[in-house]
């Protein structure tokens, strides 16, 4: 015996569908006024959720332009609508819709410009951590210590200069020539609250990588002096533990 279709499923379905249609579907209601009340509820779901977008990749709003953001918002949403109600965890996916958004094309830099600003927002909500005391790098052979590291610290990398875009469009910053190839980066959460974005290069970048994977110092460092790389940490608060080498 084949079951009931469920009406009240059945029309959720067609409400959530008409969020993302330009015209509201039938089915909604009878009458126009019921379909003039969906109307600028639709409209009001749609312009929260760009304008969350747009606070959480003002970067991006701003290399496309606020009109164009709005409307390449809306896309976005009609294929990735929030899973939840915090809207601080909804946008992990526009990275990669950008760099398959045929309209950008252009723009390569995009997604890596995204991601940038993604980790950000991630350094900002992680869970705060303690800080290590310094002195524990001097305890015994420093090879052989692990580094933990904050939660909002990460490795960042990108193919374009992204990390130079980025700083060249913060408020205040004036316009100047970028350069060309790779950037790296450490991005976190410092202890006023700040999510700097940290230039690194090549071999700092593989060092920190090394040591959020849990790789001791001497592993993590074992083709580079680590003296730079533990400077910014220290710096920034962003060593949460200092151990020995764990059998």
């Amino acid at each position: 015996m084949s079951a009931r279709p469920d009406p009240h499923a059945a029309m959720q379905a067609r409400f959530h569908a008409a969020l993302w249609s330009p015209d509201t579907p039938g089915g909604l209601g009878p009458d126009t006024a019921c379909a003039r009340r969906f109307s600028v509820y639709r409209n009001n779901v749609q312009h929260g959720l760009c304008s969350a977008l747009s606070r959480r990749f003002p970067v991006i709003e701003r290399l496309v332009g606020a009109e164009f953001f709005v409307a390449m918002a809306r896309v976005f949403a009609a294929a990735h609508p929030p899973e939840n109600p915090v809207l601080i965890t909804w946008g992990a996916a526009f990275p990669a819709f950008l760099a398959r958004f045929p309209p950008v094309a252009s723009l390569p830099y995009l997604p890596d410009v995204a991601r940038l600003e993604l980790a950000r927002g991630r350094a900002y909500h992680a869970a705060d951590a303690p800080t290590a005391d310094p002195a524990a790098l001097m305890a015994g052979d420093p090879s052989d210590l692990r580094l933990f590291l904050a939660p909002s610290v990460s490795a960042y990398s990108s193919r374009h200069p992204a990390v130079s875009i980025w700083a060249a469009n913060q408020p205040g910053v004036t316009t100047r020539s970028l350069p060309a190839g790779p950037e790296f980066a450490l991005i976190a959460r410092d202890a006023a609250f700040e999510v700097p974005v940290l230039p690194l290069d090549p071999a700092q970048h593989a060092i920190l990588v090394a040591l959020l994977a849990g790789a001791p110092l001497g592993q993590a460092a074992a083709k580079t002096d680590p003296t730079s790389i533990l400077a910014l940490l220290l710096q920034h608060g962003l060593i949460a533990a200092i151990e020995g080498e764990r059998s």
